[in-house]
C-alpha cells in the first residue's frame, strides 16, 4: 500500500495573521542554512515590518498552504533603493523543510513572477545564497531565469566562505518597450 498523497498546495496573499508561521519558517532557515546570509533570525515584529514594507509598495507577498498549514512563503522586494531600479524586483522563497520537494517553491515562484509582472516590474533578480543551493538554482532555471554569474566568497556564515549566484528573468515586455508605471 502506498503512503497517503500529500495535500494539495494552495496559494494566497500573505496577511498579518501569517507572520508567526512565516517567522518560524525563516528562523529555521537562518539558524540552519545558507540560503539567507542573516546571522540572527528576526522576530515577529521585524518580519511584520518587512511584510508591510513589501505590500505597502504594491508588491506581492504570497504564502503556500497545504492541509491547512502554512508551508512556505515568497515575496518580491525592491532590488535596490535607487529610483532607476524601480522596475526591477528581487525574489525570496522559503519552504518549510518537511514540505520541500512537493511543488510549493515552484508554485510560489511562478505566482510571484505573474504577480510581479502585474505590479509593473520588468525584471526579476534571484540572489541565491550559497552556490551549493542547487535546488534553488534549478528551480529558477526551470522558470526561465538565466545564470548571470557568481560572486565568490562574499558571505561568511558557519565559519565558511559562501558564494552567491545571480540569475535574472525578464517580466512581461521586459526591456522591449518603454515603461509606463513603476513598482514601489
Amino acid at each position: 500500500m502506498s503512503p497517503p498523497a500529500a495535500p494539495p498546495i494552495a496559494l494566497r496573499a500573505a496577511g498579518a495573521e501569517d507572520i508567526a508561521a512565516i517567522t518560524a519558517i525563516y528562523a529555521f532557515h537562518v539558524r540552519t542554512g545558507t540560503a539567507s546570509f542573516e546571522l540572527e533570525a528576526p522576530d515577529e515584529t521585524e518580519m511584520l515590518r518587512r511584510w508591510r514594507d513589501v505590500t505597502g509598495r504594491g508588491l506581492p507577498y504570497l504564502v503556500a498552504v497545504a492541509g491547512g498549514d502554512l508551508v512556505g512563503y515568497a515575496y518580491a522586494g525592491p532590488y535596490r533603493p535607487r529610483p532607476a531600479y524601480r522596475f526591477t524586483v528581487e525574489d525570496s522563497i522559503y519552504v518549510r523543510t518537511d514540505a520541500q520537494g512537493r511543488g510549493a517553491g515552484r508554485a510560489l515562484l511562478a505566482a510571484l513572477i505573474e504577480e510581479s509582472t502585474r505590479a509593473g516590474a520588468r525584471q526579476m533578480i534571484a540572489v541565491i545564497g550559497d552556490a551549493a543551493n542547487e535546488a534553488s538554482i534549478r528551480l529558477h532555471a526551470t522558470l526561465g531565469f538565466r545564470h548571470l554569474g557568481t560572486l565568490f566568497s562574499v558571505g561568511n556564515k558557519f565559519g565558511r566562505w559562501l558564494d552567491v549566484v545571480l540569475m535574472q528573468r525578464a517580466l512581461g515586455a521586459g526591456d522591449g518597450e518603454p515603461a509606463s508605471k513603476g513598482t514601489g
